[in-house]
C-alpha cells in the first residue's frame, strides 16, 4: 500500500478518536507515534526514535524535547508535542529553544492532526518563525506527498528538505496573497491592477471605486479557469470513447530519436519530480534531463540517450512507466496515479546504479 493510502487510512481513523484524546500522553500514544510509523520509524526504538531527549538550553537544565529522530547518533528531527485540540499558536517558542540547543536541522510542531514543519532558513541554527509546510491528516493533498516523503525513514533526505523548504515556505505565502486578492484585494494590489488599465487619477475614491471590480474581475477569472479545465477534460474523455487508443507494447518502443520540443506538461513536471526525490538520495539531480518524442517522455542520466532511466507515456488512458532491463529492453509498469512511481523506486535505482 502506498503512503498516500496508508494516511487516508490513518486518517479517518484520526478523525474518529480525535473528539475523545484529551491528554497530552494519549496524543503521543494515539496518534504521534501511529503518524511517524506511517513514516517508517521504529518509535519503539530509543536509538532511532528517542523520547525526552535532553535540549538544555541557557541556565534552563533538565530540558527535554518530547521526541528526536536520530541518524548516526545525531539529532537531526525534532518533534515537540501538545494535546490533541490544542492551538498551536502559541507553542512555538517553545521548540525554537530546543532548536537552538540541538544540531537538529528541523522542528515539527504537533497537536496529533496538524503537524507544522520548521528549519533555519533566515539564519542558521535559529528555527524561523514560520513554518515552512504545514500537514493536516484530516486532510491531507496529494500534492504535499513527495515533500512528506523526504522526511520517511526509508526515504529521509535532510539536504533536498531543506532545499525544498524555501520554495514550500514563498508557494505558501503566494497562496495566502492569491486569498487574500479574492476574497479582499489589498490596497497594494488595487493600486497595481488600476496601473495597468487606468489611465486616470489614482486617488483615494478611485481605489475605492475600483476594488470590487477588480476582486470580481478576480474571482470570474478563477471561475472561467476552472471551467475551462473541465470542459478540456470530459472533451478529452469524449475523444479517447470516441478514438480506438493504441498502445505501443513495452518491446516495441523503438528509440529516442524521433524528439519533438513540446514543453513538459504538469502531469509530466509532477513525474520528472517524482524520479529526482527518488535518486535524490544516490546523485545529483541535476545530472538527469528529460527529451520528448511524439509518443513519451523519457529520462536520461548526464544528458546521455545511451544511459535511458525510464519512460513516461502519459498520452493514453492508461498511463505507464517503462524501465530498461539489464539488456535495456523495457519493462512496462502500470500507474493508477503519478504516486504510483514510489513502487517502482528500486527499478528506477537499480537502472541509475548501472550508470555509476
Amino acid at each position: 500500500m502506498d503512503l498516500i493510502d496508508e494516511l487516508r487510512q490513518f486518517s479517518t481513523k484520526a478523525a474518529k478518536i480525535k473528539d475523545v484524546i484529551k491528554m497530552e500522553e494519549a496524543t503521543k500514544t494515539s496518534l504521534v507515534m501511529p503518524f511517524f510509523q506511517l513514516l517508517g520509524y521504529d518509535v519503539f526504538n530509543p536509538l532511532e526514535f528517542v523520547p525526552e531527549f535532553a535540549a538544555d538550553f541557557g541556565v534552563k537544565k533538565d530540558a527535554r524535547v518530547d521526541y528526536a529522530i536520530m541518524v548516526d547518533e545525531s539529532p537531526v528531527i525534532l518533534i515537540e508535542c501538545k494535546p490533541c485540540g490544542e492551538s498551536l499558536e502559541k507553542h512555538s517558542s517553545q521548540l525554537f529553544q530546543y532548536f537552538a540547543a540541538t544540531p537538529a536541522k528541523f522542528g515539527i510542531l504537533t497537536n496529533g492532526i496538524e503537524y507544522r514543519f520548521y528549519t533555519d532558513l533566515g539564519e542558521s541554527n535559529k528555527m524561523d518563525l514560520e513554518p515552512f509546510m504545514t500537514i493536516n491528516v484530516l486532510d491531507i493533498s496529494e500534492n504535499a506527498i513527495p515533500e512528506l516523503k523526504r522526511f520517511a525513514k526509508k526515504t529521509l533526505d535532510i539536504d533536498g528538505a531543506f532545499n525544498a523548504a524555501a520554495q514550500l515556505k514563498y508557494m505558501g505565502k503566494i497562496k495566502s496573497l492569491l486569498d487574500e486578492v479574492r476574497v479582499s484585494p489589498p490596497e497594494s494590489f488595487v493600486k497595481y491592477m488600476m496601473s495597468e488599465i487606468y489611465s486616470g487619477l489614482r486617488n483615494q475614491k478611485a481605489i475605492s471605486e475600483f476594488r470590487p471590480i477588480i476582486k470580481r474581475g478576480f474571482n470570474q477569472y478563477i471561475d472561467d479557469c476552472i471551467a475551462d479545465s473541465f470542459k478540456s477534460a470530459m472533451k478529452a474523455q469524449e475523444e479517447k470513447r470516441s478514438v480506438a487508443e493504441i498502445v505501443p507494447e513495452a518491446d516495441e518502443e523503438g528509440d529516442d530519436s524521433d524528439i519533438d520540443s513540446a514543453p513538459m506538461s504538469l502531469e509530466e513536471l509532477e513525474a520528472f519530480a517524482i524520479v529526482k526525490a527518488i535518486l535524490c538520495d544516490m546523485i545529483d539531480i541535476d545530472r538527469l534531463s528529460w527529451q520528448h518524442t511524439k509518443k513519451y517522455m523519457v529520462i536520461h542520466f548526464d544528458n546521455n540517450s545511451w544511459k535511458r532511466i525510464c519512460r513516461f507515456w502519459f498520452k493514453g488512458t492508461k498511463k505507464y512507466i517503462t524501465t530498461p532491463d539489464e539488456n535495456m529492453k523495457p519493462v512496462r509498469h502500470d500507474l493508477a496515479r503519478l504516486n504510483d512511481i514510489y513502487k517502482y523506486s528500486e527499478y528506477i535505482k537499480e537502472v541509475c546504479t548501472r550508470y555509476l
